[in-house]
């Protein structure tokens, strides 16, 4: 078999495959497309089969034959393209492509009725061409005038055609130009490009066999991709339809359970024939019977007649167009029984904007309503205990924002629940408590946790009055978060009772230290007044054997020595009362520094009220304990505490701060520093400080100092003065971290190294 032989009769088979199948669907289903497209496939079929007889025919009147008979596929292809592109596209001016085709029809008549055929007048032989290396035949002879008529044909219908494509471009969507360039698009380039090629060979500027059913074969190709591609996509959709017809009978199914399971009613309302049709939970739910007949004002009978009214209002509002049927009313069983039930609508209008439909749910809410009435009646018996209650109660919802306030709160505010409300209370509370009292109520609510605070809340009378507000949260029985509610008590008395307690407590301390001071004044006096007595004796006792004139050598001495040994004694007296302030000997303990911190705190919280100084505290977790003495360290503590009260009193009350830190340096020390805001030491008498008897106070008697360092100095540590570069003074103590949890005695001794004794007698104390 040559190549020639095998391409055509691939085309040929080819197109009679693409042919069948649309032309049973076109059959089946009676779509016009598929129809045309079928005989479009089979003609060029046809075409193609010509042009292989034309090729191996023998003598000229074979040629003329195959060449004659080749314009009945050609005449039905023109129909079929006019057909498929007017079905498919729906566009196009139809009298060309009736034109067109009568065009063709009037050819295909001459074609037959003056032979040899259309295209040659005569056919005087042919001619021989080497083609895909076979001899194949072209005929020669003389031209008709009538093809002519067969290129106005093709024309025509390639103008029907562009005309129909255009239109369809137009339209606009995607899918409409995807035809009309694909489909038109192809028809025009292949109609072209066969009738250009077949003028050509008429003409005999080309001598090549006839070559039409080619370009032909791509016009079926692509009416046959977009025929496919329509198919395809209706399969799609017929299968979309079925997933979509079986989730609508899984809908209904859904809805219908859900309804059996929400004990919901449903009904529909025929408006035009006012009949009502109804489910069995919704007639059970009215009492109706299953077989009585339902309409409107059956329905309006089983409705309370103190609701009838309103209900009847709601479903006329909603066929007027005022949007969806929505009540809650009673109805009255035939067992006389009444039962709330809630009922929703939606109304359907024709183009009109009539009415003609309205469907709709109903449920019973009796046990709903039954609750709400519980409820009422349980918030009624709270308010009313809340009211009667010698508190101040709040409750807040889970945003933070008060709900409720009970009548001695507004009672004790002088304004309304509308005020108070939301953060409207916050504005009760003094400026100075505000930020502290939110934070607390903010970190405490976020972590679902109760909560105690003091604050200053404005009374009605515009006074402040100290509250302790004690919150909790509130919980359902499943656990779900529902708020907070509190209670506030006045504890303005008893924050003034323990004011006065800490005063009493601190001026007794004073008292205590003066009392401290007399004794030891006392005991210098009395210890140093008998050597100091036997000195005055002896020497009275010498001026008077010096006045008579008889003085003995050997009698003076005596005198003397005595007078040298009394002031001996003297100086060891002095010596003694020294050693008591300078040295100490004391019992050291494990002593946590945060607890002396908060000890000292509580000593000197009152005076630091009456000095308006702010106390704040900068402590190290991390910072451990110390070996010392705990009265010894508070008392050093508290001397620079008040000392720097004392320093402070010459500024602005609101400029005054103290600041305690308590951490550790990296050396095994921890240390303590005691800060204030005053004005800092004079210049020059830093190295002064802790003399004995120097003092920056006019009353002061110099000691304090002297013995805080003697103290710290005795437990092993430092204890140091300066000013801030900021303003201010600070004294920092450094004492060794204890290692181990034992008590010891330290004696400092001079020129020796300290060493570990038991206790004898009692350390000196701070003035």
């Amino acid at each position: 078999m040559s190549w020639v032989t095998f391409i055509w009769s691939m085309v040929i088979g080819a197109c009679a495959t693409m042919a069948l199948p649309h032309l049973l669907i076109g059959i089946k289903r009676r779509t016009w497309e598929n129809f045309f497209f079928a005989i479009a496939a089979l003609s060029v079929a046809g075409i193609a089969c010509g042009e292989l007889a034309i090729m191996h025919s023998r003598t000229a009147e074979e040629i003329g034959r195959a060449i004659q008979w080749t314009h009945l596929p050609i005449f039905f292809l023109a129909v079929a393209i006019v057909g498929f592109v007017r079905s498919y596209f729906g566009t196009g001016r139809l009298w060309l492509g009736i034109a067109g085709c009568v065009a063709r029809l009037v050819s295909l008549l001459i074609n037959f009725t003056f032979p040899p055929n259309l295209n040659f007048r005569e056919i005087t032989g042919l001619r021989h061409l080497n083609f895909l290396g076979d001899t194949i035949a072209t005929p020669q002879g003389v031209a008709s005038p009538w093809t002519r008529l067969g290129e106005l044909s093709s024309l025509l219908v390639l103008a029907f055609v562009i005309d129909a494509s255009l239109t369809l471009w137009r339209r606009g969507s995607a899918e409409a130009r995807q035809r009309a360039v694909v489909v038109g698009g192809s028809i025009t380039l292949f109609i072209v490009l066969a009738a250009g090629l077949s003028s050509l060979i008429h003409a005999k500027v080309i001598h090549a066999p006839y070559l039409i059913s080619f370009p032909f074969l791509g016009v079926i190709v692509a009416m046959g991709f977009e025929l496919s591609y329509d198919i395809i996509r209706a399969a799609q959709t017929a299968r979309q339809l079925r997933i979509s017809e079986a989730a609508l009978r899984e809908g209904e199914e859904r809805m219908s359970l859900a309804a059996e399971a929400g004990n919901l009613g449903l009904w529909v309302r025929d408006i035009g024939r006012d009949q009502v049709w109804m489910t069995e939970k919704g007639r059970a739910l009215f009492g109706f019977a299953k077989s009585e007949a339902l309409d409107f004002n059956r329905f309006l009978k089983a409705v309370h007649i103190e609701d009838r009214e309103r209900v009847e209002n709601a479903v006329n509002h909603s066929l007027a167009g005022g949007g969806d049927y929505e009540s809650e009313y009673r109805v009255v069983r035939p067992d006389g029984k009444v039962r709330w039930v809630a009922g929703f609508g939606r109304v359907e209008f024709n183009k009109d904007g009539e009415p003609i439909c309205m469907r709709g749910v109903t449920r019973d809410i009796t046990l709903r309503k039954q609750a709400e009435d519980a409820l009422r009646e349980s918030e009624a018996r709270f308010r009313t205990l809340a009211d009667t209650a010698p508190v101040l109660i709040w409750m807040s919802d889970t945003d933070k924002l008060c709900t409720f306030f009970n009548k001695g709160w507004l009672d004790f505010t002088g304004r309304t629940m509308e005020q108070e409300l939301g953060n409207g209370w916050a504005e009760g509370v003094h400026l100075d408590d505000l930020e502290h009292c939110l934070e607390i109520y903010g970190s405490s609510f976020d972590a679902r946790q109760s909560f105690t605070m003091e604050y200053r809340l404005r009374r009605n009378d515009g006074e402040y009055r100290w509250v302790l507000d004690i919150g909790t949260p509130r919980f359902s029985d499943d656990g779900k978060f529902l708020g907070y509610i509190g209670s506030c008590i006045d504890l303005t008395e008893r924050k003034q009772a323990e004011l006065d307690h800490q005063l009493q407590n601190m001026e007794l301390a004073r008292v205590g230290r003066v009392v401290l001071m007399g004794e030891l004044a006392a005991s210098l006096a009395h210890e140093v007044n008998n050597p100091i007595g036997a000195m005055v004796t002896n020497a009275n006792a010498g001026q008077r054997l010096i006045a008579r004139g008889n003085v003995e050598i050997e009698e003076l001495n005596d005198l003397l020595a005595d007078i040298v040994a009394d002031g001996h004694r003297a100086r060891e007296v002095i010596e003694g009362i020294r050693n008591m302030v300078r040295k100490e000997k004391t019992t050291h303990s494990l002593v946590r520094v945060n607890e002396i911190i908060r000890d000292l705190f509580r000593i000197v919280k009152a005076d630091a009220l009456t000095r308006k100084v702010a106390l704040t505290t900068e402590i190290d977790s991390k910072a451990g304990s110390v070996m010392a003495d705990r009265v010894q360290l508070l008392q050093v503590l508290l001397n620079l505490t008040l000392n720097a009260f004392e320093a402070m009193s010459v500024i602005r009350p609101d400029a005054r701060r103290l600041v305690i830190r308590m951490d550790r340096n990296g050396e095994g020390e921890v240390l303590l520093r005691v800060r204030d805001s005053g004005p800092g030491f004079p210049g020059g008498i830093v190295d002064q400080l802790f003399e004995p008897f120097f003092s920056t106070k006019a009353g002061g008697t110099g000691m304090g100092l002297a013995i805080a360092r003697s103290i710290i100095e005795a437990h092993g540590g430092t204890l140091s003065g300066e000013n801030c570069d900021d303003g201010g003074a600070c004294f920092t103590v450094r004492l060794p971290e204890a290692k181990e949890d034992k008590s010891k005695t330290v004696y400092p001794v001079h020129g020796k190294p300290a060493e570990l004794k038991e206790i004898t007698e009692e350390a000196p104390r701070m003035l």
